[in-house]
């Protein structure tokens, strides 16, 4: 990274964000700090313009309610995978020159979109009504009246478990001037109503209270049940034609859909550039900011703001001074990114682990997994999903990975002699009784388990070892070359003596690897701490062996994971054979074999995934990795729906 100072004139301020922002490598720093300095805040004060900010967020979120609504209502079906469309800049200018049409669009679906809430609200009371009414459907009295000047007419309801005929009978004994009718029941009410004299209504609401019913009123509506009942559905069918045709104006608006994505990424432009301007400090015909930008991007940062007359420098970052974090690798690691920052982004002052473990992950993950056919579908289905969609960022990294680790998966499947665990053997016995097999390049693990664990060990020691191979070279890179020797040279003698010995080859050798190795622990460990500390640092630093030792059994995980997918595989392929060479055998082994290896390729495939960041992260990032980094973000168009395409790019 190198380090930006900018002073131009305010003049040119709204022209250089925007070629700033075109250009993208360019990470405008907070002022904050020199806010805090009396002589800088006597001298200027912040660009904000939270104003202009906030009205083109309103804009925003009016187009994005539009565009949320045509797909809501649209026909177009939705990619898989989202993916920005790459427009040139001319033609980008092109197709938003009418804004204002653009934002009536916006407008208009909106309305409709409101309309359409409350066609549904009314649609909802509508029906709700209408249910109310159902159960009435059978009486026949016009609902605005109530009784005479004498008499009260009731309708009410009782809960479904209430006896109906002792109510009944019971309320015509105790108030003989009253007449009652059930209307109808279902599973949770009765429905009556109650004709009785004026005379009588207290002894007709404590029968209520004491039996539990309820009295229903429907005041708001005239005539009988059922004229009210063909009203509501005649109503109901006339918000739900208006509620069709707007659905069918909205739809119609789909051939505006790009208008409106292209116009929603310029608001995102304009709003960004309007934000950043809190960044800068300004007088009144001058401003000023500081910033990073990564060194392969000197010359054209350098070609712009000569071109705009600002006066800058640009330093190096001072020894210790914490930068932006901007990972670049090669067409393979970069790949790999995704597991780094998912645990972390390197400090500054680190390194980046990325190319230093991109091959072992892959090889672990092909490991884990091992079947060859699991490897080259995993690695047909992110390639073509590689060539048909333009990926960016984390989603890129996720699928080129995957990539990358159904060829490993496809290669020690071949090697293994997995595919589909043993299907072809299976399949040949159940179905052609002959014997087929398809023999693996290398050795099967389930014959020759240890063959295969030795060999994890081997590939986790020369993991383990390159990790402390970075430390190492950390420790000279700040200038701390004895470090390197007692810290990590040291070790080396110890674990590769030992190893020898155990083994058995040049013990003679080895064995002195292992004395010189141990002894320069136990006397240089504790260097760095005071009186009795030096000696006892040696002591349990020696005992950190054991640390060594559980981390080379964690590649024990490859083996065991390796045999769970070859095993489960075996499983399915004779769960399937279960059914004999018939046909009840043909559909058996045909569900087994689709849903036991769907089933075998997702949890295993997860695992793998897992396990191979676990020994990333705990075994090699545990030697070295520094994490802490903040990622570098540079201005720049973070459009959703396009990628536009300028020439000085």
């Amino acid at each position: 990274m190198k380090k930006l100072s900018v002073i131009g004139l305010v003049s040119h301020r709204e022209a250089l964000m925007e070629k700033l922002m075109a250009l993208g490598a360019v990470e405008i720093t907070d002022q904050e700090e020199k806010l805090g300095d009396d002589r800088w805040k006597q001298m200027v004060k912040r660009d904000a313009d939270e104003r202009t900010v906030s009205e083109y967020e309103g804009r925003i979120a009016k187009v994005s309610q539009a565009l949320d609504v045509i797909d809501k209502y649209g026909t177009q079906k939705k990619p898989l995978l989202h993916t920005r469309k790459p427009i040139t800049f001319p033609d980008f200018k092109k197709a938003l020159e009418d804004e204002r049409s653009i934002e009536e669009k916006v407008g208009l679906i909106n309305s409709l979109s409101a309309r359409l809430a409350e066609l549904s609200g009314a649609i909802n009371k509508t029906e709700t009504l209408k249910m109310s009414l159902e159960p009435w459907r059978e009486y026949d009295i016009p609902l605005e009246e109530q009784g005479t000047k004498t008499t009260d007419l009731f309708l009410c309801v009782a809960p479904a478990s209430a006896d109906v005929n002792l109510f009944m009978k019971g309320l015509e004994d105790k108030v003989p001037a009253s007449l009652i009718r059930l209307v109808a029941s279902d599973a949770e009410q009765h429905y009556f109503y109650i004709l009785s004299a004026k005379t009588e209504r207290s002894f007709i609401d404590e029968i209520f209270r004491e039996c539990g019913f309820s009295k229903i009123q429907f005041s708001d509506l005239s005539g009988t049940v059922k004229e009210n009942i063909e009203a509501l559905e005649k109503k109901s069918d006339e918000l739900a034609e208006e509620k069709l045709g707007i659905e069918d104006t909205i739809r119609s608006h789909e051939v505006d859909k790009q208008s409106l994505e292209l116009f929603y990424d310029k608001l995102i432009i304009h709003r960004d550039r309007a934000d950043i301007r809190q960044n800068l400090l300004v007088t009144e015909s001058a401003f000023s900011f500081d910033g990073w930008f990564p060194a392969r991007a000197e010359s054209r940062v350098s070609s712009l703001l000569s071109e705009m007359g600002c006066y800058f420098e640009i330093e190096d970052p001072a020894k210790g001074e914490d930068t932006p974090v901007l990972l670049l690798n090669g067409s393979f690691s970069t790949a790999f990114e995704a597991i780094t920052r998912l645990y972390a982004l390197p400090d500054s002052r680190a390194i980046d682990a990325t190319p230093y473990f991109s091959l072992s992950y892959a090889v672990f993950f092909g490991m884990m997994l091992g079947d060859g056919a699991y490897g080259i579908i995993m690695a047909v289905i992110t390639g073509l999903i590689l060539k048909k969609y333009k990926l960016e960022g984390m989603k890129y990294r996720m699928v080129k990975l995957f990539f990358y680790c159904g060829i490993s998966t496809a290669f020690f499947g071949a090697l293994f002699g997995g595919w589909f665990g043993d299907i072809v053997t299976v399949a040949g016995k159940t179905f052609f009784n002959v014997d087929i097999t398809v023999p693996p390049i290398w050795f099967n693990p389930l014959d020759d388990p240890m063959k295969l664990l030795i060999f994890c060990f081997i590939i986790g020691g020369i993991h383990i070892f390159i990790g402390m191979g970075l430390s190492a070279w950390l420790s000279i890179k700040d200038g701390r070359p004895l470090d390197a020797v007692f810290d990590v040279g040291l070790w080396y003698l110890l674990l590769i003596g030992a190893t020898l010995l155990l083994i058995g080859v040049i013990p003679d050798v080895a064995k002195w690897m292992a004395i010189i190795g141990a002894v320069g622990i136990l006397l240089t460990a504790g260097r760095n701490k005071k009186g009795i500390g030096k000696i006892i640092g040696g002591l349990g630093s020696l005992y950190g062996i054991t640390g060594y030792l559980s981390d080379v059994l964690s590649y024990s995980r490859l083996l065991a994971l390796g045999l769970a997918s070859s095993v489960i595989a075996s499983v399915v392929n004779t769960m399937g054979s279960f059914g004999g060479s018939g046909i009840k055998g043909v559909v058996l082994m045909t569900f087994a074999f689709v849903v036991g290896h769907t089933y075998n390729f997702a949890i295993n495939g997860l695992g793998s995934f897992v396990h191979s960041c676990r020994l990333q992260y705990v075994e090699f990032f545990g030697k070295f990795y520094e994490s802490g980094g903040e990622a570098f973000q540079p201005f720049g168009e973070n459009t959703k729906y396009v990628d536009i395409l300028r020439e000085e790019n």
